[in-house]
């Protein structure tokens, strides 16, 4: 080296310390969010201190976060640009966005040593929460316009541990994330974690699982006690979300509850929470209004046959005439409700209450009998309410699969000659053979439970086995309805069993009806209990808590799931609180009554992940003879015009195609798959944790 080259060498190294080399530049950004004074016109004090806070130039700061370059004395995260404040916050600075948006302007140092963002630490200095939507920065040198996702509620930053921190709308696998942003993706996820303990509050962000020990009420009396599910072999069940509220004074098993008005405070992450827009928090307010007010004025007011219907007239008048209020009753709800509610529950001429939609069935009043035929009935079972339990019959007469060691003779009594003259000239053996049987069966689910329903509820009720036939035009008509009741025979639960066969005139048609209609309270329970709450709410609250705390929210995984997951724990919050809880709406309403949750967790026994695919359902069922592997197969449906099954895998399909090849993109081989340690944490803890009492069942 010459003296030259020394002293250029120097130089350099002088002007780098000093800044003379480096390139600076000032990126432009742009934040929408939504006020909490918007939202809530209490918050008056709130918007008073923060625009103190304005003033001082400390309401809601940001920091940019490379995601090229590391700082040692970050712990190795990325090196972190200079804070910055929101301007203008309490100015209309920009033209006002659609709805509640605003838009606000941030300017941000930049030079060579951050490199491109990617990240953003921001906090909120205020008194109040408000709804972050989006972050875009322009003209970043070398990567052009970045935008942030948020979508999130921030609280004030003295209420996080840590501050929060909104990654680029970028997707990354574990390994692929930069080296600078790693450790912001691991205490991100950390913090969705929680700590497993303590109270749970408002504005918090935890996700954590508990069981169901949040029903039963046993501080106001022994008959609201409720079993705990969840945790054990006699009851299981998926887990909740957990809501930290403290034990009954009565049981300590048992969750204390909340009751209106508290119960829209139920705790579930904020983010989690219905939307922010007023819409949501009117119609929340406004249901709790009318549970709390206008049930109690009918009471009062209408005389009604408590809990049934006096004839079948009592239920057209639901859908035709609706039920007739005094002038009086009807200003007296008007005055607790605002108008857009009496709309929704008041018939236009505003004295009838309930205005339901008529079915189509019961449209055409030239043929006011159409719902009642047994065409109706056996169409009801492949396209009505619950099209999801009939199945192939596959050995006669039907059998049951209840524990001999405590039931006995609970096999079906239906015979040969039951409903071998109606079938179109087939033996019953014929029948079988040529896969044109079917069973819609409420047996081996309800006798556990009929004594106790039958004794200790207002309902009453039989256990229940349908069987139909698959006609020469492929609609399916009903040959027989066994109807069952239990009955002690020695130490073991043996079964007194009617059964009723078609019948169109006479006492023998009204007590077909009658048997048929026994049916449908079975099947609409089981739609509502099973395929609705259980198989839909109850088992997928899991995967949501299990998504957010080991999925960052740039995993791809993450980023395909979360939609599908809006609003779920609030409702099955609420649910809980006013559904299914004891002497809720469900038990009020459906025959198990308060045996309902209970028994929707002795069938949760035989639930199987691999099963909720529709083509294996089908199989499984024996709708399908055979695998149904592509929409090629259709023909492979025993029952051609099955619309649940035809549309349905239409859907499926359609939605497999796009799943299958969105994680194609980003996992190439099994292998990397196996070496993802988020997805193979999630899929962990969804068996061990969320569903915990079904992790040693085949997956």
């Amino acid at each position: 080296m010459v003296l030259g080259d020394l002293a250029s060498s120097i130089g350099n190294v002088v002007s780098d310390i000093t800044g003379i080399n480096k390139t600076t530049k000032t990126v432009t950004g742009s934040v929408v969010l939504v006020k909490k004074n918007f939202l809530d016109f209490t918050s008056l004090t709130s918007t008073v201190v923060d625009g103190l806070f304005e003033l001082l130039g400390h309401g809601v700061t940001l920091q940019l976060v490379s995601a090229e370059n590391t700082d040692p004395a970050n712990e190795n995260g990325g090196k972190l640009g200079k804070l910055e404040a929101l301007e203008y916050w309490n100015l209309t600075y920009t033209p006002p966005l659609a709805g509640s948006d605003s838009l606000y302007k941030v300017s941000f140092e930049w030079d060579e040593e951050l490199g491109i963002p990617g990240a953003i630490i921001l906090r909120n200095n205020h008194a109040a929460e408000f709804f972050l939507k989006t972050i875009t920065l322009e003209d970043v040198p070398g990567e052009g316009r970045i935008h942030f996702v948020c979508n999130s509620w921030v609280y004030p930053d003295k209420q996080y541990k840590q501050p929060r921190i909104f990654f680029a709308n970028k997707t990354y696998l574990p390994h692929e994330m930069p080296a600078a942003l790693r450790i912001y993706r691991e205490e991100e996820l950390k913090a969705l974690r929680g700590e497993g303990t303590g109270e749970l509050k408002t504005g918090d962000r935890v996700y954590d699982y508990a069981l169901y020990n949040d029903l039963g009420d046993p501080d106001n009396g022994a008959d609201l006690a409720r079993p705990v599910l969840g945790g054990s072999a006699q009851y299981p069940y998926p887990r909740r979300g957990r809501t930290s509220r403290p034990p009954s004074k009565t049981d300590p098993n048992t969750e204390s509850r909340v009751f209106l008005p508290e119960v829209l405070n139920i705790y579930v992450p904020r983010d989690e929470q219905f939307g922010h827009l007023k819409l949501s928090d009117f119609i929340a307010f406004n249901l709790k209004g009318l549970v709390n007010q206008i049930i109690p004025l009918l009471e009062a007011y209408v005389n009604l046959t408590p809990n049934e219907f006096d004839s079948f007239k009592d239920v057209d008048n639901l859908y035709f005439n609706g039920i007739p209020l005094p002038t009086d009753l009807v200003n007296q709800i008007a005055s607790n409700i605002p108008l857009e509610m009496m709309q929704e529950f008041f018939r236009s001429d505003g004295q009838q209450l309930l205005k339901y939609p008529v079915p189509q069935v019961i449209q055409d009043r030239s043929n006011p009998i159409a719902w009642r035929t047994d065409e109706e009935f056996g169409r009801e079972m492949i396209a009505g309410l619950n099209p999801l339990l009939i199945q192939l019959l596959k050995e006669f007469p039907p059998v049951s699969n209840l524990d001999p060691e405590v039931y006995v003779n609970q096999n079906s009594s239906i015979t040969k000659q039951d409903i071998e003259y109606n079938l179109d000239g087939l033996t019953v053996e014929e029948a079988l053979t040529s896969k044109r049987l079917f069973i819609l069966d409420h047996h081996d689910t309800l006798v556990p439970y009929l004594k106790m329903i039958n004794e200790y509820t207002e309902a009453k009720t039989y256990a229940s086995r349908t069987i139909l036939f698959l006609r020469g035009d492929n609609t399916l008509k009903p040959v027989a309805i066994e109807l069952s009741l239990p009955k002690m025979e020695g130490d073991k639960i043996g079964c007194v069993s009617k059964v009723y066969t078609p019948a169109e005139h006479g006492v023998e048609g009204w007590i077909w009806q009658l048997a048929k209609a026994f049916v449908n309270v079975n099947d609409s329970g089981h739609h509502q209990l099973v395929s609705h709450w259980l198989n839909t709410h109850a088992v997928l609250e899991p995967f949501v808590i299990a998504t957010n705390r080991q999925l960052s929210a740039v995993h791809p995984v993450y980023k395909l799931l979360h939609p599908h997951f809006r609003d779920t724990m609030t409702i099955n919050a609420l649910a809980r609180e006013l559904l299914i809880n004891a002497n809720g709406i469900i038990e009020k309403t459906f025959c198990p009554g308060k045996y309902s949750l209970e028994m929707s967790s002795v069938i949760y026994k035989s639930w199987n992940f691999m099963d909720q695919a529709l083509p294996n359902d089908l199989k499984k069922r024996g709708i399908a003879d055979g695998d149904i592997n592509s929409l090629d197969d259709l023909d492979r449906l025993l029952i051609k015009d099955y619309p649940y099954a035809v549309d349905g895998l239409k859907i499926w399909f359609a939605i497999e195609k796009w799943v299958r090849d969105y994680c194609s993109f980003y996992y190439k081989t099994d292998e990397m798959v196996q070496r993802d340690p988020e997805l193979q944490a999630w899929w962990k803890e969804l068996r061990e944790v969320g569903h915990g009492d079904k992790k040693n069942d085949p997956w």
